[in-house]
This record gives structure tokens, C-alpha cells and sequence, in this order.
């Protein structure tokens, strides 16, 4: 069973993954463009020559975009199939639609939405060459974090759901989450290597392209398994079932 989640898993990450692209394509491939002529603009304007282009721009926002987004949504979907065959059945009983899609949230609010407060994406022509090994390492800290605080939310939602409630003990694990990600958002270095010169609607546009992205991928993810996973924990529901009669 856990064979054929996985591979119903990658199928909805690719698909997400296609979706994705298409969205990237229409809302931040034009801030990209933007962002790299501002950026051509001002090398010229200080007489250093342009940086040699080892692909085009051609390929890079068609082929190379859609093979880089189908490899992560394959990913993305495998580890997402994974999580769910373990989640499934022993965080509550929701069917494998609600699971799933319980999932996605928690999965773009981990990967995506903590990092993202803190470490913003950006275009190209903000950042500094000599910063980008800890700009990498603070981001990637950051996702690690994030993990670490929604496991220790879980594992301390769980003996308050069964004191406070349900509903209270969720909304005390939530709460403990908050203030652990505020805690580590305070405690990690900040990044302000933004030009002063830089465009604000450009690189604010290129933040929302970059989040909406992402939230295509997740929620794509989250309703498409849950319906490709439903067969298969019906047909096990019912050989145990057949079996647990038989004895």
C-alpha cells in the first residue's frame, strides 16, 4: 500500500508541479525580466561589461523552469504520500480528503510561509555575492526551525487536546507554535541587501508570483491526493475487514 501511495503522491506533485509552472510563467517571469534589466542598466551605467549568459533566458524561464518545478513537485509529492501514510489513522479520524488537505496547510505553512516571513524570495540584482552562502544557510536554518517548532507544537497539542478539548487544545498547540517561530525569527540575523534604487512594485509583485506559486503546488497537492489515496485505504479497509470476519 505504501508502494502505491508514493507513486499516487508523485503523480499529484507532478501535476502540481505543472500548474505551478504555468503560474510562474504568467505572474514572475515578467519580474524577472524587469528585475535583470534593472540590473543590466545599472552594471552598464558603472562601465562593467555584462555577465556572460551560460543559458538563455529562453530556456531557462520554458524547459529549464518546467524540469526544475516537475523534479521538485515529484518530491514534494513522494514525501507528502510518505507523511500521509504515516499521519493517516493517528492524528484523528479524517477521512483521506480531510487528511490531506489538513497536510498541504501544515506542509505550506512549515516550508513556505515561516521561511518566507523571515527570508523573503527575491528577484535577481537584490542580494550581495559575498552574503549568499549565509543568506542559503540562514533560509534552510530557518525551514529546520520551523520543522522543530511544529513538531514540538504537536507533541505538546496532544496532551492538551485530551485535557482542554479538541477545539481548545488545538488553538494552545497553535499558540505554542506562534510563539516558538517568533522566538527563533527574533534570534536568527536579518537580510537588508534590497538597492535603494530597486524598484518597490517589482520586487513586491515578484514576492506575491513566488507565494502564489507555492500556494498553487500545495493546495494542488492536497485536494488531488486525497482522492487518488481514497481507493487504496478503501480496498485495505476492506481486505482487513474481510480477514478480521474470517477469523
Amino acid at each position: 500500500m505504501a508502494g502505491r501511495l508514493l507513486t499516487r503522491g508523485m503523480i499529484a506533485g507532478v501535476a502540481a508541479a505543472f500548474l505551478a509552472f504555468l503560474f510562474a510563467r504568467i505572474f514572475g517571469e515578467s519580474q524577472i525580466n524587469l528585475a535583470i534589466a534593472f540590473e543590466s542598466a545599472k552594471n552598464l551605467a558603472a562601465g562593467e561589461p555584462p555577465e556572460p549568459e551560460l543559458v538563455s533566458r529562453t530556456v531557462q524561464a520554458s524547459f529549464g523552469l518546467l524540469t526544475t518545478a516537475v523534479m521538485y513537485g515529484a518530491a514534494y509529492g513522494g514525501i507528502f504520500a510518505t507523511v500521509f501514510a504515516f499521519a493517516y489513522g493517528r492524528i484523528g479520524r479524517f477521512s483521506p480528503r480531510a487528511l490531506s488537505a489538513l497536510l498541504a496547510v501544515a506542509a505550506f505553512v512549515v516550508f513556505v510561509l515561516v521561511p518566507d516571513l523571515k527570508y523573503p524570495p527575491n528577484p535577481p540584482a537584490v542580494g550581495m555575492p559575498e552574503t549568499i552562502n549565509l543568506r542559503t544557510e540562514s533560509y534552510f536554518g530557518m525551514i529546520l526551525l520551523s520543522i522543530c517548532a511544529a513538531a514540538a507544537a504537536f507533541m505538546t497539542g496532544r496532551p492538551l487536546i485530551r485535557r482542554l478539548g479538541q477545539w481548545n487544545g488545538t488553538l494552545a498547540a497553535m499558540g505554542v507554535f506562534i510563539v516558538l517561530i517568533a522566538a527563533v525569527q527574533a534570534g536568527m540575523p536579518d537580510m537588508n541587501e534590497v538597492p535603494t534604487d530597486f524598484p518597490a512594485t517589482v520586487l513586491w509583485r515578484f514576492r506575491e508570483a513566488a507565494l502564489g506559486m507555492q500556494i498553487v503546488l500545495w493546495a494542488t497537492i492536497g485536494l488531488l491526493f486525497g482522492p487518488l489515496a481514497a481507493p487504496i485505504l478503501n480496498e485495505q479497509a476492506d481486505r482487513t475487514g474481510s480477514a478480521m470476519e474470517k477469523m
